[in-house]
């Protein structure tokens, strides 16, 4: 019986909202995108342009699937706000000083900073746009 109810213990426990998750998801970062608005289907013309500036620009310091030098992007999205992806994208060195979840990720995966890479917001909500193909 004790076994039952420490299993049911931990599976309650597993259960429960992780406040952690739901603030990262309600943190828009720093900059300039308060709001975005995902249609309900991936815009695959978008998402392929992402693509191709996701590979020519993050790829030196970006898996898709897996943690490098900084985090695996695969299921980004449950992870973060789209505003707060956009913003790490368009402002990182502010982000980096300013923002509390961009400061923990700095410390644990010591790198020195993220490069702005001098995107345009469509070219980033584009990349944005591909995260959600893999997400």
């Amino acid at each position: 019986m004790k076994k039952v109810l420490l299993i049911l213990l931990f599976i309650s426990i597993g259960c429960q909202n992780n406040p952690e998750k739901s603030d990262s998801l309600s943190n828009k970062g720093i900059g300039p995108i308060t709001n975005v608005i995902l249609e309900d289907k991936v815009n695959i013309s978008m998402a392929n342009s992402g693509e191709k500036l996701f590979n020519q620009l993050c790829t030196s310091c970006h898996m898709i699937n897996e943690d490098y030098i900084g985090p695996a992007m695969s299921g980004i999205l449950g992870r973060r706000s789209p505003e707060w992806i956009m913003n790490m994208i368009l402002n990182p060195i502010q982000m980096l000083e300013e923002d509390p979840i961009a400061i923990e990720l700095l410390e644990e995966y010591n790198f020195e900073y993220m490069y702005n890479q001098n995107l345009l917001e469509e070219e980033v909500r584009e990349i944005l746009e591909y995260y959600r193909l893999i997400d």
